[in-house]
């Protein structure tokens, strides 16, 4: 199978997330707030073409990708998420960039989402 060129390939960006929770917020649980959310708000096709999905969850912070055109709205999609398995959460977007690395150094600093530590 072909690679494809760099001119054709999705442009993404990272939104550096901060979950705040009255207990910790398990992957699987916020995944489905967020695919939920998505959908309630946005409807199917939006949501498909947003390509919202978790890239990195640990200790009340995570990393969300979208596509480049889509950020507002997966803000717009974080921002409806006030409920995670009948506990209440708020969102907080830290920060958005253009890759990982600078996304969990800039507003993530001491990150261990990536590094397994």
């Amino acid at each position: 199978m072909k690679i494809l060129p760099p001119t054709l390939r999705p442009n993404w960006r990272y939104l550096a997330v901060r979950v705040v929770s009255e207990s910790p917020v398990r992957r699987g649980a916020f995944i489905d707030a967020i695919t939920h959310s998505a959908l309630s708000l946005l409807g199917d096709v939006t949501a498909s073409m947003c390509n919202i999905s978790l890239f990195g969850f640990d200790d009340g912070m995570a990393v969300v990708r979208c596509e480049r055109e889509w950020t507002e709205e997966t803000r717009c999609v974080l921002a409806t998420i006030h409920t995670i398995k009948g506990q209440r959460v708020g969102l907080h977007v830290l920060g958005i960039s253009g890759t990982v690395k600078s996304a969990t150094e800039k507003y993530i600093p001491q990150s261990t989402l990536l590094n397994g530590k």
